[in-house]
C-alpha cells in the first residue's frame, strides 16, 4: 500500500556508513601511562570509553587502567560497582 501501485521510483538502499578504524594501542608505552596518570584522576567521568578516547588505546586496556588508578585511590566509583558498567569520578577531597 505504501508503494502506491508501482508508481513511485524503487526506493534506493541508502550507502551505509562506513566506520572509520581506530588504530589504537593495546599496550601502554611509558608516555601514555604518564599522560593516564595526570590526566584522567581530573577527568570528572570516567568510563573505559573515555580513557580509551582520549588515549587512544582499546577498551580492554583502559579497564586495566581504571582499575589501576582505582587501586592507587585516585579515583572513585560512582553508584553501585558492577562489571559491567565501570563508572567512576575523580577524588574529591577526603571521603564522599
Amino acid at each position: 500500500a505504501a508503494m502506491a501501485g508501482g508508481r513511485s521510483k524503487k526506493k534506493k538502499w541508502a550507502k551505509g556508513k562506513v566506520k572509520e578504524k581506530l588504530a589504537n594501542m593495546v599496550m601502554f608505552d611509558k608516555a601514555t601511562y604518564d599522560k593516564m596518570m595526570k590526566e584522567i584522576p581530573k577527568a570528572k567521568l570516567i568510563t573505559p570509553a573515555v580513557v580509551s578516547e582520549r588515549l587512544k588505546v582499546n577498551g580492554s586496556v583502559a579497564r586495566q587502567a581504571i582499575r589501576h588508578l582505582e587501586e592507587k585511590g585516585l579515583i572513585q566509583v560512582v553508584g553501585e560497582k558492577s562489571a559491567k558498567m565501570l563508572i567512576y569520578t575523580r577524588k574529591i577531597g577526603g571521603d564522599e
